[in-house]
């Protein structure tokens, strides 16, 4: 079998949606199960249910042949994977945020989920920065006086704006991307590419 792992969460019913249409039939509750392991015998695949953040990590220690997860997560990883097909849904925007006359010269402290972009973004801006590191509602951050600003994904903007924070600069656009182990994209090429063509074509 191949094996294919999806990100659970914020991508999965469009990675579904998308696998669908490229003619792989998933189980009708595969956006709700809580098992991990879901097989389709009949196309001889495997798929892997994941935390995002763990993905790449299938993927690269060969656990996985193929992966389905944001950008995001691929840039913060840092993962040795091949990265075949930007596969143009669960799009967002990687954003700088915080109160509104916020000046990005006098930032010291940001709050993230994201700590290398936010590293990166302001190393490049000249700027040295302490990361503090947030897995929840990093909007809070500015608000009670932890970080001056905060480094976060963005989708319509409406937590922001609930919030009394605004995007003060774009740091990257981020969608889902199918990745490859890198030893299963040279020994198992002509099925890496079957799906790669099924999966441009949708």
């Amino acid at each position: 079998m191949i094996t294919i792992a999806l990100a659970k969460g914020r991508i999965l019913v469009d990675t579904a949606l998308k696998l669908r249409l490229g003619g792989l039939e998933l189980p009708a509750d595969v956006e709700d199960t809580r098992r991990l392991v879901v097989a389709d015998e009949e196309q001889n695949i495997r798929y892997l249910l994941a935390k995002p953040v763990d993905v790449p990590t299938y993927v690269e220690h060969g656990a996985a042949d193929l992966g389905i997860v944001g950008k995001d997560v691929l840039y913060e990883k840092s993962a040795d994977v091949y990265e075949l097909l930007d596969l143009g849904f669960g799009m967002c925007r990687l954003v700088v945020a915080g109160p509104e006359h916020t000046d990005l010269s006098n930032v010291s402290r940001v709050a993230t989920k994201y700590p290398r972009y936010a590293t990166e973004y302001f190393r490049k801006l000249g700027k040295q920065i302490e990361v503090i590191s947030l897995q929840g509602s990093v909007e809070l951050a500015p608000l009670i006086g932890l970080a001056d600003c905060i480094v976060d994904l963005v989708e319509t903007g409406r937590t922001l704006r609930d919030n009394g924070l605004v995007v003060l600069a774009q740091v990257a656009e981020v969608s889902a991307r199918l990745v490859a182990n890198r030893r299963s994209y040279q020994l198992r090429s002509t099925e890496v590419d079957h799906m790669v063509s099924r999966l441009r074509t949708v």
